[in-house]
């Protein structure tokens, strides 16, 4: 290399300042896409509570639908979760393993039921309420 100064800068130019963008601001969600983050809040509650939970913390603010919907769907998810986590690592037990895998299965088959329930609710626009749902999340 050599040690040639850069022709274009001499040092009576100032630097340039580093690059300030605009901040980026996220758009509302149009109607359409309120509807369809919402339904996906629901939907996702058969995987458990991450999806409402994700969706949530990344649309609450562009859409009232989605916000709403997205806070019941995790309101209603995370307790059966975390009891579905539990009955799975209690299965492992060798006297009471057959009836925890029970459990753990019938967790998530009623939040499959549920959460398809709200999903189509949810799809036609409608708010849905899951019951026996603790609304700790607001």
């Amino acid at each position: 290399m050599s040690d040639t100064a850069d022709p274009r800068r001499s040092e009576w130019t100032a630097p340039e300042p580093p690059f300030e963008g605009a901040p980026v601001n996220a758009l509302p969600l149009t109607a359409s896409e309120d509807r369809q983050f919402a339904t996906l809040a629901h939907f996702g509650g058969i995987l458990g509570f991450v999806p409402a939970l994700l969706i949530r913390l990344i649309f609450k603010d562009r859409g009232p639908f989605t916000a709403q919907e997205s806070t019941e769907a995790l309101n209603f998810t995370l307790p059966p979760t975390i009891l579905a986590l539990v009955a799975w690592l209690l299965s492992f037990i060798p006297a009471i393993g057959v009836a925890f895998a029970i459990l753990n299965a019938l967790i998530w088959i009623t939040l499959t039921v549920f959460s398809v329930i709200a999903g189509v609710h949810a799809s036609r626009g409608l708010p849905y309420r899951y019951p026996f749902t603790l609304r700790r999340i607001r």
